[in-house]
């Protein structure tokens, strides 16, 4: 039985998705990304991929805050 990892493939939608001319799209064209993008966040956050992302993230504005001293 084939199985199919949600987020591998709203992954894939967001990059293609974002490949297009910013020019052509339209304002349905937008939401419908950001909504998109918002699932594959949401799907993400929980999994050691998006804890590893935060951390990462977590560390980069430290060293921003650190910087800015």
């Amino acid at each position: 039985m084939l199985t199919i990892n949600v987020a591998l493939l709203l992954a894939v939608i967001v990059f293609f998705r974002l490949r297009r001319r910013t020019e052509a799209r339209s304002r349905f064209d937008e939401k419908l990304t950001v909504v998109t993008v918002l699932a594959l966040g949401i799907l993400l956050a929980p999994t050691p991929v998006g804890q590893g992302i935060l951390n990462v993230l977590e560390q980069m504005a430290g060293g921003v805050t650190q910087a800015s001293r």
